[in-house]
């Protein structure tokens, strides 16, 4: 039996096959008022393929105001929008980009209120009841409603940003903070303050995550700390105080931690997730702070996607499954390391699963390519 193709990727509009961007170089404007951000995104790109005349990028609910190649303004093109995947942005190359050839384009944009990636909180749904809040949550295929982008896991790139806030707030993204370790970022002058990250290691679009409220911290570790409303900041730093022993075990089975950081964002009551693995940021529910840190498995599961999904990724949504039931087996491994084989060893679900993979026998490692990964 032949194999069958790995990669089936029915979520993008992009070409990311064909002209990959590598780097994005994000200049953001938060704005309560109107529920939108604006700004810029420079995106570094590399021509894979000979022929292709465009690079053509996700969006959606996205208005478009101004394209440049390579400092030039140029002409772009904004399909119509698809129910959901969008409008793509086609935006020319320069004339003869052949394979290898290199560029950047910058594209003007500004959000919408409709923007299925952000989520803005009233004052009544936070914990503090006073500041509004922001964050996004990119996965699956909203981070083309944030910023132009090929909105695949299939396609990853590094990024730096600066982002402007209301100066009464804090900005955290999926990203190594610049400005360590004061972390308050540098005033304006005009009410508002800037705040600058960089994220090195290469990751898929989903994992873009930007996070804006009236914020404190606790250290939990070296590389560690936990942020919330103030309110909650303390049973926060309490209930996760074995963050820093999670990672050292996870290191152990899967080898060094590559991210720089790895903090935590306890999110305001009405976060309607468990957690999400943001690199750098993980975020999670205040549903997990029980005061006996019984559901802190939550965090070493969220530690084990930084080498199970966020380094290793799905390379398409068809084989998401491979993101979750690795992370979940290193979930159990950086359990038992701590508390033990009894604890690390897989339930009756987690068998059958297994279980059930197995039974399809040789067959489906035949059918199936190490291209599932990127």
């Amino acid at each position: 039996m032949g194999k069958r193709a790995a990669t089936v990727e029915h979520s993008t509009q992009s070409n990311y096959e064909a002209v990959t961007v590598t780097h994005a170089d994000l200049d953001l404007v938060v704005d309560f008022s109107a529920k939108t951000i604006s700004g810029t995104a420079q995106l570094k790109y590399e021509v894979k393929r000979s022929g292709c005349d465009a690079l053509i990028l996700d969006t959606r609910d996205l208005a478009i105001q101004e394209v440049s190649v390579d400092g030039a303004a140029c002409q772009f093109t904004l399909a119509s929008p698809h129910k959901a995947l969008g409008s793509a942005l086609s935006i020319p190359l320069p004339a003869g980009a052949g394979a290898g050839s290199q560029g950047s384009t910058r594209v003007r944009f500004a959000t919408s209120p409709a923007s299925t990636a952000l989520q803005w909180l009233s004052p009544a749904q936070t914990a503090g009841g006073e500041h509004p809040y922001l964050f996004t949550q990119c996965q699956a295929i909203h981070a083309r409603s944030l910023v132009p982008c090929q909105d695949t896991p299939g396609a990853k790139l590094t990024y730096a940003a600066r982002v402007r806030v209301p100066e009464v707030m804090t900005a955290l993204m999926s990203a190594v903070p610049v400005d360590e370790p004061g972390r308050t970022g540098q005033e304006s002058g005009d009410g508002t303050r800037t705040f600058s990250f960089a994220q090195q290691v290469p990751i898929p679009s989903y994992l873009l995550a930007l996070a804006v409220g009236q914020l404190e911290s606790r250290e939990l570790g070296p590389v560690s700390r936990v942020y919330s409303e103030p309110s909650m900041v303390a049973a926060g730093a309490y209930e996760f105080s074995e963050t820093d022993a999670f990672l050292q075990a996870a290191a152990s089975v899967a080898g060094p931690y590559v991210w720089g950081r790895y903090d935590l964002l306890l999110l305001p009551p009405s976060f309607p997730y468990g957690g999400m693995e943001n690199p750098c940021l993980t975020f999670v529910t205040p549903t997990l702070l029980v005061g006996d840190r019984s559901l802190a498995n939550v965090v070493a599961h969220e530690i084990a996607h930084s080498w199970t999904g966020n380094l290793v990724t799905n390379a398409s949504w068809e084989h998401f499954w491979l993101n979750e039931g690795w992370t979940m087996w290193l979930e159990r491994r950086i359990l038992a390391k701590l508390y033990g084989e009894a604890v690390g060893r897989p339930g009756v679900l987690h068998v059958l699963a297994v279980t059930g993979l197995l039974s399809q026998g040789s067959g489906w490692l035949e059918q199936h390519s190490a291209d599932c990964f990127v």
